[in-house]
This record gives structure tokens, sequence and C-alpha cells, in this order.
């Protein structure tokens, strides 16, 4: 951890953190001055947080990050949209405007490993809080900057996931097809693109970190929500660059595997994805149509692929014997993946099912459990024990902070 110097300080320099890592962890002994808000950047530090860093994030007075009042829906504790990416922090509230808040705000800029923000490009420099100028005094920090579509030409365009989704393609390769009922572009369900920064935004910081390590030198790290989208498009961004191809919205159907979608059963949808001609040879033989992996119209995928018209309604004569459950165990046991549309709850105990302990309980300042959340998807060997604070009240943390900021 960082002392005020920019130097590395031998006691770190810090008041012990509330947050009370269990056990060692990568990141113990790093600090991260969190200035984000909403989900991309805070969802970066949380993650940093996980792995077991010190993350002080930085609230307006009174009203702290927008998420705190997005809602319903709501827990006994608060807005679980702000819940979701803020475990783990401390919290302290410092107003920019304000000389006396910003010389601390400065000041823990210069005590951290990390910073991270998402304010619209240009913004902190106002308050002191840019790169350049840290950097002078702290050259050791890695700065994290998140933005919707960088700091050229589109600094000044705000920064929203859904507006993302429509500029960027995905909502042009997401939803029923023209003529289907309900055609049309559609959002993902979660806000996925912000989901897809922050982790580049992570990736971004331990590697600069790991770099630090070799030269004693932090650097500034951008992603954009536009950036970090596109790099996700894949098979379809490449299919429009390798190939001249403009994909397009397929609902649940895979652009370039048959099957691989939902096939309607006897009481609901099933989710097929039979990736190879092996696959769906034993798909046809489960659903007694054998002659069809035969068929020289499906024997290849692409064959499939060409005739998907063909062979979809085919299928799901044979699978309309069943329900998705039968179907889901039979074919799973033939080696052909398959599954129901499970809710989010199914979806969780079916993880647990198969001992992956997708949650965990998180505590008050007093050790009391107060909820479960999803835990990191990361799992150690040696085993890492999860750090569970509770996300914290706005400026729960502030006295503690500032009189360590004034020593």
């Amino acid at each position: 951890m960082r002392g005020p110097d920019g130097g590395q300080s031998a006691e770190g320099g810090a008041a012990p953190s509330s947050a009370g890592a269990a056990g060692s962890a990568p990141l113990e002994g790093v600090l991260v001055a969190d200035f984000s808000r909403v989900l991309a950047g805070p969802m970066a530090s949380m993650t940093l947080a996980d792995l077991g860093a010190r993350v002080v994030k930085v609230e307006r007075p009174g009203t702290g990050d927008d998420t705190r009042h997005w809602g319903p829906p709501f827990s006994a504790t608060g807005a679980t949209y702000f819940e979701s990416v803020n475990r783990n922090k401390e919290s302290v509230e410092l107003d920019l405007a304000d000389p006396r808040d910003r010389a601390l705000a400065r000041e823990l800029a210069l005590r951290a490993d990390v910073l991270v923000e998402n304010f619209k490009p240009g913004r902190l420099e106002r308050h002191g809080l840019g790169y350049e100028s840290l950097a002078e005094q702290n050259p050791g920090l890695v700065y994290a900057s998140v933005s919707g579509f960088g700091s050229a030409g589109g600094r000044d365009l705000p920064g929203y996931d859904f507006i993302v989704q429509a500029l960027g393609g995905l909502m042009s390769i997401t939803g029923q097809p023209d003529g289907v009922p309900g055609a049309g572009p559609v959002k993902a369900g979660v806000a996925l693109v912000d989901v897809l920064t922050a982790k580049d935004a992570t990736i971004g910081i331990l590697a600069a970190l790991a770099e630090r390590a070799r030269t004693g030198r932090g650097r500034r790290v951008e992603v954009n929500l536009l950036s970090s989208l596109q790099g996700a498009l894949a098979n379809q961004g490449q299919a429009y660059l390798g190939a001249g191809v403009t994909p397009g919205r397929l609902g649940n159907d895979h652009p370039s595997i048959v099957p691989y979608q939902l096939l309607a059963t006897a009481d609901a949808p099933l989710a097929v994805a039979a990736g190879n001609d092996g696959q769906f040879a034993r798909l046809c033989d489960a659903i007694g149509a054998p002659e069809l992996a035969a068929d020289p119209r499906f024997a290849t995928n692409a064959a499939r692929v060409a005739h998907r018209s063909a062979l979809v309604p085919l299928l799901e004569a044979g699978l309309a014997t069943a329900s998705a459950r039968v179907w889901e165990d039979k074919l799973t046991a033939l080696g052909v993946p398959a599954g129901r549309v499970a809710g989010i709850g199914e979806g969780l105990d079916y993880a647990e099912s198969l001992g992956l302990e997708p949650t965990i309980p998180v505590h008050d300042r007093a050790g009391t459990e107060v909820a479960r959340q999803v835990r990191h998807p990361i799992t150690w060997t040696p085993p890492l024990p999860p750090r569970t604070q509770a996300p914290p009240a706005l400026g729960a943390d502030t006295a503690d902070v500032v009189r360590w900021l004034r020593e």
C-alpha cells in the first residue's frame, strides 16, 4: 500500500480496513481509490476488493452512488442494484466541489495503488485528480478510466449500456427475426456491456500492476463501453470483417450451428446444442428418427445450416413425445448437451447441486449475516477464503478515512 509520497510504505500507512480480509489474498496490501459509480467501475473495483484489495469508495455527500436509489427491488438493507457491485468496500463522503474535501480526495489518490473512475473524460482533471497530475507525485499509480465512448470524439457522449447495445450492433443480432411474432431488436436481460467493460477494466488493472512489479511505474488504463462490446462480438464481428456477412437477428438460433437453439417439447422449450455430427446422430437416435442423420440435407453441419427450416420441425416432432425434463435427462445421458430454460433461482440451485457454491453470505460490521450474494466466480487452489463484508452504508467510513488522510 502506498504512502502519501507515492512510495511503498513499510506498514501501509493506513488505518486497518474495516473490510477485513479473511486470510491472505492476491491483492492484499493494494489500496484502491474508487471514484466510480453505477455498474462498470464499481464492478471492477469490487472484483479487486474480492481479491483482497482495500477499496475506498468516494461518494457524493447526501446522495452517494446513483444506484443506491435504483429500485425496486430493495432488500432489507438497500437497493439490490447497488448491493450487487459494492461489497467489501469502505464508503467516504467527499464533495469534490469543496476545496477541503478535494484536498482529501487528492491525498487519497496519492496514497493509492489503483484509482478507478468513470467521470466524463476531462472532468476529474478540473479537480486536480487527472492522471498526469497525480502520476507526477505517485508514479506507481495505476489509473483506470471507464467511459462510454472513449476520450477522443466520443468524450462528451453519455455512456449508458442500453444505448451502447443499440449503437454498437448487439441489438441488431439479438431478438426474433422479421416475420416472427415479437420480431424486433431487444437488449440483453442484464446490462451486459457494463459487465464486459468491468471485466476488461479489471484485466487492464491487473496487467498494469504486474508490469509495475517489474518497473516500479504505473500507467493509465482506458476502457469504454463501445470498444468492450465490439471486442465481445467474437464470431459475429469477424463474420462481417472477414466474410462481408452482416449478421441479423436469429432469435435463439445460432448463425453457424444447427441445432443450437430452443426446440419445442411436449410442455416447454428445450435448449439443444448439437455441436458436431456425432451429437446430432445421437439426438436423432434418441427421438426415434435415425434416418435424419443420414439424410444428405442434414448429414453435415453446413448442410443443416442450409436446411435449418426443414430440419427443425422434424426434430420438434420427435421431441413432442415427452417433456423437456425427460429430454434433458435422456439427452444429457447420451452426451447431447441439453437443458430446460430455468429461472435465476433454479440456475443457482443447479450450480449448488454441482458443488459450485454459487453464493456466499455477507455480513454487517458486527458480523451478522444480512444477505447472500453471488460469489466471485474464480475458484482457487489452495482455497482463498472469501471476503464477506456487506456493501457499506453511505459515509460509513468517512470519519476513519479522513482521520487517516490527515495524519
